[in-house]
């Protein structure tokens, strides 16, 4: 039973397109409503088959979108003007969220909850969901074994460690001699584990400190590049930006008005 219509949506700060038919009619009404609030910069999501009805609408010709791996060169082939990216969590592309399948679409609205309220609030509600607090959008759909197991607990050390030390820099092979495997070996074992590279991987836990760093203190942005690992502000702007598609220092001055608006 659903208590509101459409209207509901002519002002939501968020709009959320569920899994939908890929080939089900989606009413004109539906449609305007979605190409109203990404015209007023609302935030727009789907779920998993959400992302046809998304580009129906027109709202991601010229723009990034995933969906579930099962429909995305369907996706890719009915709007050839959509920009797919196969295999991803989630994507970001302004105001515009789309994600693969339903513990995928968790995963984006925890992306969303970093982006408007911080870091801090995301783990706290990831926390109270018992699932991972940060799982970056770039990650393959597929995991072997999404989270570690006992057989797995050297590598879970090491993950870890990694996350302690964000200042150092690390080698594929100096970490592979941490856990006693061969360079090679160690690659294919980590991205099985986490559904990444190592550097992609340490990138989203150096963004995932900046941030930290960025709401609970008043170090300068050079010194959240240094404290969170990047060594030079370029390249925490570069991967802020790409993660989070804002700077460090909007985000700190978001965060810190949002602070003072709840207070």
């Amino acid at each position: 039973n659903v208590s509101l219509g459409l209207e509901a949506t002519a002002d939501a700060d968020l709009v959320i397109m569920t899994p939908f038919g890929r080939d089900a009619d989606v009413p004109e009404s539906v449609m305007e409503a979605l190409r109203a609030a990404d015209r007023r910069g609302a935030w727009v999501m789907s779920i998993c088959s959400g992302a046809f009805a998304l580009a129906r609408a027109g709202l991601l010709n010229g723009r990034r979108c995933t969906t579930h791996w099962h429909y995305s060169q369907e996706l890719a082939s009915r709007y050839p003007d959509v920009l797919v990216n196969e295999n991803v969590l989630y994507v970001q592309d302004g105001n515009l969220i789309t994600s693969a399948g339903t513990a995928a679409g968790i995963d984006a609205c925890l992306h969303l909850v970093r982006v408007e309220l911080g870091a801090n609030v995301a783990a706290a509600i990831a926390r109270d969901m018992v699932v991972p607090p940060h799982r970056d959008g770039g990650q393959a759909q597929f995991i072997d074994r999404p989270m570690p197991t006992c057989g797995s607990a050297p590598m879970e050390e090491l993950l870890r460690w990694m996350v302690q030390n964000l200042e150092q820099e690390h080698t594929v092979g100096e970490l592979a001699s941490r856990v006693h495997m061969s360079a090679r070996t160690f690659a294919r074992r980590f991205r099985s584990e986490t559904g990444a590279t190592p550097a992609a991987w340490l990138n989203s836990q150096r963004v995932l400190r900046a941030q930290e760093l960025l709401e609970s203190t008043d170090l300068n942005i050079d010194e959240v590049a240094r404290e969170s690992g990047f060594g030079h502000p370029v390249l925490l702007r570069h991967h802020f930006a790409k993660v989070l598609d804002t700077s460090p220092q909007s985000y700190r001055r978001a965060f810190r008005g949002q602070l003072v608006a709840a207070g």
